[in-house]
């Protein structure tokens, strides 16, 4: 019964997390609106795999692993903000055309790939996991180990049914969208992640200085 409580937290925890609109969210809805549900949904659980990584960093006292990601935290940043801003640059510029018949294999690893990327560029998520996590009584026993396996479970199936739901509600309305709407989705979803990617950068420049 304890274990199915803290899935349960792990759930809310994980879909609360991956809810506030940011780079991702943004590269989830433009990937759903031209390629499709799958490349979006793709795209979202790279995100929550990154973040299940993360909270198992945090979950389980990995301090070495943490220590190292969150001292070269300005690098990931600087690194993560590039990425952003090429990826904007290229959204915004890209044709408003659709992809023709199913995505293929090496676009959907593409997708997921990316996010995954992107999302573990930002290593101060530890902290918040490791915020949340304390809050929930996690020590270092057996028993403790063993909630913290299903709290991580349940951080990435709440990620994922975030992205599950956005990726399939965006997905609805694809067929609506003409030519002409696409390409101010792609330039305006392009101008959100590069405008993501120059706050990247000028937070790394600052924790670096």
């Amino acid at each position: 019964m304890a274990n199915v409580v803290f899935l349960l937290k792990g759930l809310i925890v994980g879909f609360l997390i991956a809810a506030p609109v940011g780079p991702i969210g943004v590269l989830c809805v433009r990937r759903t609106l031209v390629h499709g549900r799958s490349v979006g949904l793709l795209s979202g659980l790279g995100a929550a795999m990154a973040d299940a990584l993360y909270g198992c960093v945090a979950a389980f006292g990995l301090t070495v692993v943490s220590d190292v990601l969150i001292g070269h935290g300005a690098w990931l940043r600087l690194i993560g903000g590039a990425v952003l801003c090429l990826l904007g640059l290229r959204t915004f510029l890209a044709a408003p055309a659709r992809e023709a018949g199913q995505p293929q294999v090496n676009s959907l690893f593409g997708a997921y790939a990316s996010t995954l990327f992107l999302t573990l560029t930002n290593p101060t998520t530890i902290l918040s996991f490791a915020a949340v996590f304390s809050t929930l009584g996690l020590v270092g026993t057996r028993a403790g180990y063993l909630a913290a396996s299903v709290l991580v479970l349940g951080v990435f199936l709440g990620s994922a049914l975030w992205w599950l739901g956005l990726s399939g509600g965006v997905g609805a309305y694809r067929d609506r969208i003409g030519p002409g709407a696409l390409r101010w989705v792609n330039r305006g979803s392009g101008a959100l992640i590069a405008a993501f990617g120059v706050g990247a950068l000028i937070s790394g420049a600052f924790r670096l200085s």
